[in-house]
């Protein structure tokens, strides 16, 4: 069996059907279908069961596609030890983003990456911390850029910045007077939510751990965008928590109603994240120095507080 036959065994064992599977593969399907056949008669087994839709795989077949993930993850790895070895920086990187980071952060340095590092091919997901922790341990990224620290085993972890929560308090809000406000401030029923999934939320929920608690009944909403817990607040439903880069972006009639904690001002950890035994060293450095380059006029904090991301209750 050849590399080449594995990589069409796990393309169909990812779609659950042959001819998706070969176009992902940029091969006929007749071509994919015989490859695959060939494996299966040189084993003496079916590795698909074909008289299910979609596709499934047998018993042995799991085994088969845990071990041909581990083959095809080392034999890329081959090219990724000679180009170590050359100092050449470039060829396809997987890189994942949680949602709350991606459309403030990935614009600040992806021009001046692409531009510096032409021959890199970034492959960029926006993917939530679950999903990327997965996708690292599987292959399926190379690096992620998330909030920290997730004490992952055999993920490694480089800071990029620590960046502050920001209270955006409405006008008809009582603290909207207060220039600064602290962490007793807040009231975790009055505060509105991004959805379950997101980490913000769960440093939120950290943050708020000794705050308020009211014994009223009140509504609970979570949302999955910033821009929607801004309206809301504007409506008089509540307050919201923002990532300090959100709100750069914001009107300057919504910027008045930010306001800042007082020292030190509680914030998130946040890093790019790899597998300790990753290869594409280079690009990883690369990707390091370039959004410190970017980052490093944006936020100034230095006394802050870690929020942990992972909710623990």
């Amino acid at each position: 069996m050849t590399i080449t036959q594995l990589k069409y065994v796990l393309a169909v064992a990812e779609h659950k059907n042959f001819t998706l599977a070969a176009e992902k593969c940029f091969v006929t399907q007749p071509t994919l279908s015989m490859q695959i056949q060939k494996i299966e008669e040189e084993l003496s087994i079916q590795i698909f069961d074909r008289t299910k839709k979609p596709i499934q795989l047998t018993d042995i077949g799991h085994k088969i596609v845990n071990q041909a993930k581990n083959i095809v993850n080392e034999a890329d790895r081959i090219q990724d030890i000679v180009e170590q070895q050359k100092g050449f920086i470039g060829g396809e990187f997987r890189l994942g983003i949680i949602p709350t980071i991606m459309p403030t952060l990935l614009p600040m340095f992806l021009n001046n990456f692409i531009k510096k590092y032409p021959k890199v091919k970034l492959i960029i997901e926006e993917l939530n911390t679950d999903e990327i922790i997965t996708k690292l341990n599987n292959g399926h990224l190379d690096a992620a850029i998330a909030a920290t620290p997730l004490m992952e085993e055999k993920i490694k972890e480089i800071v990029l910045y620590f960046e502050p929560f920001v209270a955006y308090i409405p006008e008809s809000h009582h603290h909207f007077q207060k220039e600064e406000i602290e962490i007793s401030d807040l009231n975790l029923d009055e505060i509105l939510l991004l959805q379950d999934g997101h980490c913000f939320r769960d440093g939120i929920l950290n943050l708020c751990k000794n705050a308020t608690r009211s014994e009223k009944g009140h509504f609970q909403l979570e949302s999955g965008s910033f821009e929607t817990l801004i309206k809301l607040a504007d409506e008089g439903l509540g307050t919201t928590l923002l990532p300090y880069l959100h709100t750069l972006d914001l009107k300057e009639n919504d910027k008045v109603k930010l306001r800042h904690f007082k020292e030190p001002k509680p914030a998130r950890e946040v890093s790019l994240i790899f597998p300790k035994n990753e290869l594409k060293i280079q690009i990883i450095e690369a990707l390091r120095s370039t959004i410190a380059g970017v980052i490093k006029g944006a936020i100034v904090f230095q006394n802050v507080q870690i929020i942990s991301s992972v909710y623990k209750k």
